[in-house]
C-alpha cells in the first residue's frame, strides 16, 4: 500500500470511529481496537495498551491521543495529521449543524430516549475496555495497591486526578528501577559464581 492510499485510509478509519463512537476515549477503545489490530493490523494488542497509558499520561482527550499516536506510528507525520483529523471530524460537524438547533434538538423527545440508550451503550463499551485493558495489563502486587490506592483517592477525596496520575507514574518509575538492579544484581552473582566454579 502507497504512502498516500495509507494515509487516506487513516482518515476514513478514525473518521468513522469518531463518527459511530459516543461516551468519550474509553468507549472509543473497544472501536480502536476492532478497527486498527483486528481488521487493518496495523498494530499489536501490547503497542495499544501502551499508547492508551501514554495517551492517558498526556495533556487532552484520549480518543484524540490515541489517534495521534497510532497514526504517527503506521504513516509518520501525514499518518498522525490524517488519523487525527479524521477522529476531530465527525464530532465537529455534529456539533457544528446541532448549535444552531440545540434547545429545540434536546427538547426532541425520541431524542431524550435516544440519548438514555446511548448511555446504557456507552457504560457497556466502557466496561468491554476496562476488561481488556485488565487482561493485557502486566499483573503484580505492585499493580494491585497503585490501582486500588488510584480508586480511592479519586472516589473519595478531592485529590485531583493529575496528582493521582503522576504519583502512579512516579511508583511505576521507582519500582521498574529497583526490579533492574536485582537484575542486575542476579547477573553479577551468577557471573561471580561461574567465575569461581571454573577456578
Amino acid at each position: 500500500m502507497n504512502k498516500l492510499k495509507l494515509v487516506f485510509t487513516l482518515f476514513l478509519t478514525f473518521a468513522k470511529i469518531g463518527a459511530f463512537t459516543f461516551g468519550g476515549g474509553y468507549a472509543m477503545i473497544p472501536l480502536i481496537e476492532k478497527e486498527v489490530i483486528e481488521r487493518k493490523k496495523w498494530i499489536s494488542e501490547d503497542i495499544l495498551l501502551e499508547v492508551i497509558a501514554i495517551a492517558e499520561s498526556t495533556p487532552g482527550p484520549i480518543a484524540i491521543n490515541s489517534a495521534t499516536f497510532i497514526g504517527n506510528r503506521v504513516a509518520g507525520f501525514w499518518g498522525s495529521f490524517a488519523a487525527t483529523f479524521g477522529v476531530v471530524l465527525p464530532s465537529f460537524l455534529i456539533i457544528f449543524c446541532l448549535s444552531f438547533i440545540l434547545r429545540q434538538f434536546m427538547e426532541f423527545e425520541p431524542v431524550v430516549f435516544a440519548f438514555e440508550g446511548i448511555r446504557v451503550g456507552v457504560l457497556a463499551l466502557m466496561i468491554k475496555a476496562l476488561v481488556g485493558m485488565y487482561k493485557k495489563a502486566p499483573k503484580g502486587l505492585l499493580g494491585y495497591i497503585i490501582m486500588g490506592l488510584g480508586l480511592i483517592l479519586s472516589a473519595f477525596t478531592e485529590i485531583d486526578a493529575v496528582f493521582i496520575i503522576i504519583g502512579a507514574g512516579i511508583a511505576g518509575i521507582i519500582s521498574s528501577l529497583i526490579a533492574d538492579r536485582k537484575l542486575k544484581k542476579q547477573a553479577t552473582g551468577a557471573e561471580d559464581g561461574k567465575k569461581e566454579d571454573k577456578k
